[in-house]
């Protein structure tokens, strides 16, 4: 019995450790994506540190990424920056790429 409690924890550890992470990779490409798009902006490093923070932010607004996708595309082209809602949907799996390698190289 002790080899099924042991084997169950351990499954929720792991069910645990993938979720976190899952949650840490997520926030790390939302800021990176944030960045990427504050420089198509042009704004200011202290303008580029507030909007990555506000495009982490907009993820919690609803399950899934459409959040950030429709941030990112408003504000962009409010800036007149010439973008396509397919440009920004590479830029995020590429910052997501990119994000997991940055965590699991911490790890």
């Amino acid at each position: 019995m002790t080899d099924f409690n042991d084997r169950e924890r351990a499954e929720e550890a792991k069910f645990a450790f993938d979720n976190e992470n899952a949650f840490r990779i997520a926030a790390r490409r939302n800021r990176l994506l944030g960045q990427w798009a504050a420089e198509k902006m042009s704004l200011t490093a202290e303008e580029t540190e507030a909007y990555a923070k506000a495009v982490v932010q907009a993820d919690f607004e609803e399950a899934g990424d459409e959040d950030v996708v429709r941030k990112l595309l408003g504000d962009l082209t409010a800036a007149g920056v010439d973008i396509d809602e397919a440009q920004v949907r590479k830029a995020l799996e590429e910052k997501a790429i990119e994000a997991r390698r940055q965590l699991l190289d911490k790890l």
